[in-house]
């Protein structure tokens, strides 16, 4: 089971995220921050590195330097998103998500990980304030520090999964999420894809999925059915 983040595990713990990203931006490209925000990007289901390629792009810097400088954005924005992190973002879990990831995590036939465009060190650290980071092991998922483009990152997280040279199975494999890019990832490395309507996008704008529910409730029933199925 590969979870999303932001709107899918947790929602509206993203303000010193976004401020961090900015702050990496500012300190590493000299972007005008204040442009930058009236730019008012969606960032939903993007990578971090794509957001800061777009807001990039759009204030004029090279694709040539944005890439010779992508480490140092990354490392600044892990660096300020640790500073500037609020101790406890567990007020920010969605109803049910904590009951949900213990029954998961009590299956011997599941594996937890985290399919995020997050930058790993920020996945991490949002997660464990949220009081929910101890349902994903390490070494496993993948993540926007991993590939800009969220459709290779099934394929990083089923190769972490499994064994070498043998890759976690495809029709073991959900992806769960809250966006349209969450299932086009998905699609991308032919695995399956429950989408969750507790993000921004509403249930009939995520129709693309495998199925689609309203929370953590109805996501249980969904994934029990299909486990069921499997065994």
């Amino acid at each position: 089971m590969l979870f999303d983040i932001d709107g899918t595990l947790v929602s509206g713990a993203t303000e010193a995220h976004q401020a961090a990203m900015y702050e990496a931006l500012s300190a590493v490209h000299s972007l005008d921050t204040n442009r930058a925000r009236r730019r008012r990007l969606a960032p939903a289901g993007r990578t971090d590195p794509e957001i800061a390629r777009t807001l990039l792009l759009d204030a004029g810097v090279s694709a040539e330097r944005i890439d010779d400088r992508a480490d140092a954005v990354r490392d600044a924005c892990c660096s300020a998103y640790a500073r500037l992190c609020p101790p406890d973002l567990s007020r920010f879990v969605l109803p049910g998500v904590g009951e949900l990831l213990s029954w998961l995590s009590g299956r011997p036939d599941v594996k937890l990980g985290l399919l995020t465009g997050n930058y790993e060190v920020v996945a991490r650290l949002k997660l464990a304030r949220a009081r929910i980071g101890s349902y994903f092991p390490g070494e496993q998922g993948a993540f926007g520090s991993d590939h800009e483009d969220r459709a290779a990152l099934p394929a990083i997280a089923r190769r972490r999964a499994g064994r070498v040279g043998s890759p976690y199975p495809r029709e073991r494999t959900i992806v769960i999420g809250d966006t349209p890019r969450d299932i086009a990832c998905a699609r991308a490395d032919d695995v399956g894809c429950v989408a969750i309507a507790t993000g921004p996008f509403a249930a009939g704008e995520l129709s693309d999925a495998d199925a689609v529910v309203a929370g953590a409730d109805e996501l249980r029933a969904v994934l029990g059915h299909r486990l069921a199925s499997l065994s």
